[in-house]
C-alpha cells in the first residue's frame, strides 16, 4: 500500500471517499466524506481552537483501500493523534477501509504515522469506536507488537431497540409498565383530536424546519447552553448536507397546529440514528416527546427499518422504551 499524507479535504475525492465507506467495516453516518469535511470546517463547534488537519490514504494500482481520517492536538497535556470527529458531537467513528483490508491497512498505517510525523506526536487516542470495531482488536495487536502502552475502556453505553417490522411484536418486549404508558399516551392524544404527526418531505426547504427544531432543541436548559452560535453554525451545516444527500428524517408533533416536539434522525443504512430532539414545555398534559418517540418507532415497524440507535448516552428514557445496550470505546496508545 502507498500511504500519502493530505492536508485539505479539497484533495480527496467525495464520492470516492463514500464509496469505500459502504464497503467499510464500519459504514455510519459521521463517517461520510460531508459530515467530517462540515465537522472539520467548523472543529467540532469549536471543540478544538488549534489542530493540524492528517487525512491519510491508502492505495494500491491508484485504487483506494483505506482512509484514516486524523488530526493532531494538545489533548489532555500531550501531542495526540484523534479521530477527526472527536469527541462530543461524533457518536460513531472509525478507519474507512473493507474487512480484508483491514489489518495490513493499520499496520502499515501505524509505520507510516511513527516515521514520517515520529516528533508531531506521543500517544493516539482514539473516541467512539463501537464495541464491535475490529479496529479494537488490532490496535490491541499493534500495540503488543510495537512495545507500545495499550489502555481500552468502555467510553459510552449506545442503547438500540432491534425491530423486525411489527410494532405489536416490539411492544410485547417493552417492560410490561411501559408498554402500558406507551399505549395509554398514544391513545390519548389521538383521542384528543388535537395531534398530528408528521414527517418534514425530503423535497422540503429545510431551513425553516431546522429552525423550528433549533427552537424546541433549546427548550432544556443544557441543550440550550451546548447550542452555542459555532456548534448551531456546526450542526446547522452537518444537517444540511444530510439533507441535500436524502438522509436526514426529521419528524413533527403538532398540537393545535403548533409544533410540540421534535425528533431529528440519520435514514441510513435500512435503521434510524436517533441524533437529537427536542419537545416544548407546552401542551405537557399530552406527552408530547413520549408520543412522538413512539410514533417514530411505530414508523420504523411499519417501514422496515431493522432498527432504532439512540446513539450515544444513558438517558432513563431510552431504556423505557427498550433500548438494550451497546457501547462506543476509547482506545489509547502511547509510544515509549
Amino acid at each position: 500500500m502507498e500511504y500519502t499524507l493530505l492536508n485539505d479535504f479539497s484533495q480527496i475525492n467525495a464520492q470516492e471517499w463514500n464509496d469505500l465507506l459502504q464497503e467499510s467495516v464500519s459504514d455510519n453516518p459521521f463517517l461520510r466524506y460531508e459530515y467530517q469535511s462540515a465537522w472539520w470546517e467548523h472543529r467540532g463547534g469549536g471543540e478544538w481552537k488549534n489542530a493540524q488537519l492528517l487525512l491519510v490514504t491508502a492505495r494500491e494500482n491508484a485504487k483506494l483501500i483505506g482512509i484514516a481520517p486524523l488530526f493532531i492536538a494538545e489533548y489532555e497535556g500531550q501531542p495526540a493523534l484523534l479521530l477527526n470527529g472527536s469527541i462530543e458531537i461524533s457518536d460513531y467513528l472509525d478507519l474507512i477501509v473493507r474487512s480484508d483490508d483491514h489489518a495490513q491497512f493499520i499496520s502499515g498505517l501505524l509505520d507510516f504515522l511513527a516515521s514520517n510525523l515520529a516528533d508531531s506526536w506521543s500517544k493516539l487516542d482514539w473516541y467512539n469506536l463501537p464495541d464491535d470495531s475490529p479496529t479494537l482488536a488490532a490496535l490491541k495487536a499493534e500495540a503488543e507488537k510495537r512495545g507500545w502502552t495499550h489502555l481500552e475502556e468502555v467510553y459510552r453505553p449506545t442503547p438500540r431497540i432491534a425491530l423486525n417490522g411489527d410494532f405489536d411484536e416490539y411492544l410485547s418486549r417493552v417492560e410490561k409498565k411501559q408498554r402500558h404508558e406507551i399505549r395509554r399516551k398514544m391513545r390519548r392524544a389521538a383521542e384528543s383530536g388535537r395531534v398530528r404527526f408528521y414527517i418534514v418531505p425530503k423535497d422540503a426547504d429545510i431551513e425553516p424546519e431546522l429552525e423550528s427544531f433549533f427552537h424546541l432543541m433549546i427548550q432544556e436548559p443544557n441543550k440550550a447552553l451546548f447550542l452555542q452560535d459555532v456548534m448551531r453554525d456546526q450542526m446547522s451545516t452537518s444537517l444540511r448536507a444530510a439533507h441535500d444527500y436524502g438522509y436526514l428524517w426529521l419528524a413533527f408533533l403538532e398540537v393545535d397546529g403548533v409544533k410540540a416536539a421534535a425528533s431529528l434522525n440519520f435514514d441510513y443504512k435500512n435503521k434510524l440514528w436517533g441524533y437529537n430532539s427536542g419537545v416544548s414545555r407546552d401542551f405537557m398534559e399530552l406527552s408530547p416527546g413520549w408520543v412522538l418517540m413512539s410514533h417514530v418507532i411505530q414508523w420504523c415497524c411499519e417501514n422496515g427499518r431493522s432498527e432504532f440507535d439512540f446513539m450515544r448516552g444513558d438517558e432513563d428514557y431510552k431504556y423505557r422504551f427498550g433500548g438494550v445496550n451497546q457501547y462506543v470505546m476509547r482506545v489509547k496508545l502511547v509510544k515509549p
